[in-house]
């Protein structure tokens, strides 16, 4: 018999990490002859790369440019040729002070720095964790580090950020890393929005990056023209049969084998494809210009850890974030676990900061009880601040109730 704890972080409390090991303390306080597997997991954004390491991939450390272009000491984990990079990590929002925030010139460079990285490793397959962009600049940055070159009508490079889209002539594909052609590239992604409009990258996640209704209307515009730029040369002579994309469209179905006999129900045009508009429009380019596919982050990151292995002989799964609550029922972490240990017919109970579900929305996810640092601590600040202990309380109320401890 073996309970298995697979947590996502506590945010601004624990790491998914520091959740697994203050939840095991508290189970083997008072059950101590029963054997915890720790699972740290994540959704595709940040705690994306640490999931892989808990999960013993090995870190290589990279320097990468920052969202604003200081230099960001950031990692890649790689195991069996496969690299998981975590864009929040390099190009994320999180590194920015709330008040220096920059709509229109933040970029994704970075995260095309670490991509280059793992290939010039030569790793097989890249998982890209996109959550938590500062940027939206359609990707530009992030193909940019990758070799693509990006001019204005006098043939300067392009700077860089979503603003200065609105000035791009010519996208040059041809110095794209050859290692594309040959990499299998993958997209952590829970958002279905498009590239543009009412429900694209700069209407929908560009407020949260400090983007004010004017610099929302000249982003959208700005990254309209960036998809028509790049439509144009991937349609055109020199698109579908550079090399690159070429093989990665044979190999991997993205992109048409003979653009002049399109299929008789063709696909919808990358930009507005769902999750094109992910990460300030780095779905966009990774699908159009990488041949990149995108899934569900929780299914992605289960299967790197191999979250499955675990669950034979398991009584339990221990699983959770910070906050529990609608949001969790829509492709987070603890919804994952859940659906996947059902299969598997193990029971879950969820660890959380607070508990912003009922009882038939847990019974409906698959849980069959939640407990939370309120339940035992009301004032939420205190939660905040003293959430390793309490959780290792908690734990103990848990192993008593679901595991049959006794206190020692």
């Amino acid at each position: 018999m073996h309970v298995v704890v697979a947590p996502d972080k506590f945010k601004g409390s624990l790491t998914a990490r520091e959740v697994a090991d203050r939840v095991a303390a508290g189970i083997a306080a008072v059950t101590p002859g029963v054997d915890v597997v720790r699972v740290p997991v994540a959704d595709g954004g940040d705690g994306t790369v640490d999931a892989a390491l808990a999960a013993g991939y090995e870190r290589i450390p990279v320097r990468a440019t920052g969202p604003t272009g200081a230099p960001v000491d950031t990692a890649y984990a790689v195991r069996d040729g496969v690299a998981v990079v975590e864009l929040a990590d390099v190009s994320g929002l999180r590194l920015l002070p709330p008040d220096r925030l920059a709509p229109r010139t933040a970029t994704s460079y970075g995260t095309g720095e670490v991509i280059r990285a793992a290939l010039d490793r030569g790793c097989r397959s890249v998982v890209l964790g996109i959550g938590g962009s500062a940027s939206t600049d359609g990707g530009a940055g992030m193909v940019e580090a990758l070799g693509v070159r990006l001019l204005d009508a006098a043939g300067n490079p392009l700077p860089r950020g979503g603003g200065a889209l609105a000035d791009l002539d010519r996208v040059d594909l041809s110095g794209l890393h050859p290692a594309v052609a040959r990499t299998r590239i993958v997209v952590a992604c829970d958002v279905d929005n498009p590239l543009l409009g009412p429900h694209g990258a700069a209407a929908v996640y560009g407020p949260q990056k400090g983007a004010s209704p004017d610099d929302v209307t000249a982003l959208d515009a700005a990254l309209k023209h960036w998809a028509d730029v790049v439509d144009a040369v991937l349609a055109g002579p020199g698109g579908l049969q550079h090399g690159g994309l070429t093989a990665v469209g044979l190999e991997q179905g993205h992109l048409a084998a003979n653009p002049a006999n399109p299929p008789a129900n063709p696909a919808p045009a990358t930009r507005d494809r769902a999750g094109a508009g992910a990460a300030g429009g780095v779905g966009y380019a990774a699908m159009a210009v990488l041949g990149a596919e995108l899934e569900p982050g929780i299914g992605l990151v289960l299967d790197l850890v191999r979250f499955a292995d675990h669950l034979p002989g398991a009584s339990l799964v221990v699983t959770g974030e910070g906050s529990l609550d609608e949001q969790t029922l829509h492709g987070k972490a603890p919804a994952g676990v859940a659906a996947a240990a059902a299969k598997a017919g193990v029971p879950v109970v969820t660890v959380s900061g607070r508990l912003g579900l009922d009882r038939a929305q847990l019974e409906r996810a698959g849980i069959a009880a939640a407990y939370a640092l309120t339940d035992i601590e009301p004032d939420v600040q205190r939660c905040q601040a003293e959430a390793g202990p309490l959780l290792e309380r908690l734990a103990t109320n848990l192993a008593r109730e679901r595991i049959g401890g006794t206190t020692p």
